[in-house]
């Protein structure tokens, strides 16, 4: 099996970063994760939320390159059927699809108020309406799949690309005390203890603060 390479811009502050990271551990496939240079424009421009495309996390596999986080789980998916990232179910491969997909062009507010920060923690953060609607629609499809396929996962007893994709909004509640209701607030727990995530954590605990200016964004 080739030895893949995954292109990330930081640990802490990349949700992108840790959804390929996050992609990569279920498929089974040998990779290093590898940091960009703190000067890469690409890496800077998405750190510091100013690029227009999303270009890292990048799955380097031989002369193949996939950039964008749902092109690397469907790459993988179709490479390694055996990992059984997307659910089994017809009607639950189409769900798992859709929310994914909403995960990943969506949620805008969200993004822009409660920015991914892994080590910080601010209890009674104030929320505005515009990230309060986006909190509640991901509730409320959280729900949804957990009262149809009866979790702990999204989609049953495995952990499938929409765990994955959601995993970092799990990070950002925790970041800025999101308060939940009880089924949410389990599942959120249960992707902050999934072994990879909190691999994750703790590396990104770990991380050198290298662009100055992620220092006073928040």
């Amino acid at each position: 099996m080739v030895q893949s390479r995954l292109l990330i811009s930081s640990r802490n502050y990349s949700s992108w970063s840790l959804r390929g990271f996050l992609l990569c551990r279920p498929a089974g496939i040998p990779f290093t994760v590898q940091v960009a240079a703190a000067d890469d424009p690409q890496a800077r421009a998405e750190l510091l939320s100013r690029s227009s495309t999303i270009r890292l996390p990048c799955l380097l596999q031989g002369e193949i390159a996939i950039w964008d986080t749902l092109a690397i789980a469907e790459h993988l998916n179709e490479a390694h059927p055996g990992a059984q990232m997307m659910p089994a179910q017809r009607t639950a491969r189409a769900r798992c699809r859709s929310i994914s997909g909403e995960m990943h062009s969506g949620f805008a507010a969200l993004r822009a108020s409660l920015p991914l920060n892994m080590r910080a923690r601010r209890p009674g953060f104030t929320l505005w309406s515009g990230p309060r609607a986006d909190i509640a629609l991901i509730q409320e499809i959280w729900q949804d799949c957990l009262d149809i396929w009866g979790g702990p996962w999204l989609f049953g007893d495995r952990p499938s690309v929409a765990d994955a994709m959601y995993a970092p909004v799990a990070s950002r509640f925790l970041t800025y005390d999101v308060a939940l209701n009880p089924d949410c607030a389990t599942y959120r727990d249960h992707l902050l203890a999934w072994p990879d995530m909190a691999e994750w954590m703790q590396e990104a605990a770990q991380e050198p603060e290298a662009i100055e200016e992620l220092e006073v964004e928040f």
